[in-house]
């Protein structure tokens, strides 16, 4: 069977991980085969809508941890690096909309994976994590603020915590909740909405809703990228170990001490910023 299962009819394309095995998680070939899979939704001129879901008891775990511990490094480019660049899902250049059908977990990458959609719904019972913090030096800081929530809703997901489904609900993070066997006929009825709309209005009215997303301010992004390196650097392989050893990390904190007393603050990222020539 297939890593990643493609169906199309009635102008719908239903995009579907096949790792059940592994819950999903984006090891190299399922990445890539998720690329090819955007790539033919995006081209082809038989569908407008896609609903993007998993097979078994979850959506997508994340990154496949013993993948990276074999590889022996974390996944280049830091959290929620894009697997690759012709990927038009990651990238953001579908003029198409999409729909997250999310079955179960959806942890990490995974949970990115079902943020990007322009709608979601999720079965009841179905769990989420944002793990950055669990995964690398800095949490999932911008989380929430694309997900337009609180800031201590956001503090929390930024910290790792679980999410039922039925909160994020609540929180207007997900569209709908479903029992498990309406999942898919409640998304194919959303894309059925979509494609009662004149198609003019369907690509203008969702380049307009992704152009209102909110995105995090230049200056904040620079001092992540410095929060990002402030750290012992093995603290991000000795989670990975942990993880697939299923033991609790040891982990180091910082290659000099003296570095905790050094976490970079967002006045001296703005003034350095600002005195460049």
């Amino acid at each position: 069977m297939a890593i990643v299962e493609t169906e199309q009819s009635d102008g719908i394309m239903v995009i579907r991980m096949n790792r059940p095995e592994r819950l999903n998680a984006l090891g190299t070939e399922l990445r890539g085969a998720l690329t090819e899979a955007w790539r033919s939704f995006r081209d082809s001129r038989g569908v407008e809508v896609a609903i993007f879901t998993g097979t078994g008891r979850a959506f997508c775990a994340g990154e496949d941890m013993k993948e990276s511990v074999a590889r022996g490094s974390a996944p280049a480019g830091g959290p929620g690096a894009r697997s690759d660049a012709d990927n038009p899902y990651e990238v953001g250049t579908l003029d198409k909309p999409v729909i997250a059908a999310i079955n179960g977990f959806a942890m990490g990458g995974g949970f990115l994976q079902a943020e990007r959609a322009d709608l979601r719904l999720a079965v009841r019972g179905a769990v989420f994590e944002m793990s950055e913090a669990k995964r690398w030096l800095l949490g999932g800081y911008q989380h929430g603020m694309i997900g337009g929530l609180s800031h201590a809703v956001a503090t929390e997901m930024a910290f790792a915590y679980r999410f039922s489904a039925d909160r994020l609900y609540e929180l207007g993070w997900l569209n709908r909740l479903t029992d498990a066997e309406e999942l898919l006929p409640a998304a194919r009825e959303m894309a059925a909405h979509l494609l009662t709309l004149p198609p003019a209005s369907r690509v203008n009215t969702l380049a307009m809703m992704r152009a209102l997303r909110p995105r995090v301010p230049d200056d904040l992004e620079r001092l992540a990228g410095r929060l990002r390196d402030h750290g012992a650097k093995d603290d991000l392989m000795e989670s990975r170990r942990a993880f697939a050893e299923k033991r609790p990390p040891r982990f180091k904190g910082w290659d000099d001490p003296a570095d905790r007393e050094r976490t970079p603050k967002l006045a001296a990222v703005q003034v350095e910023h600002a005195t460049r020539p």
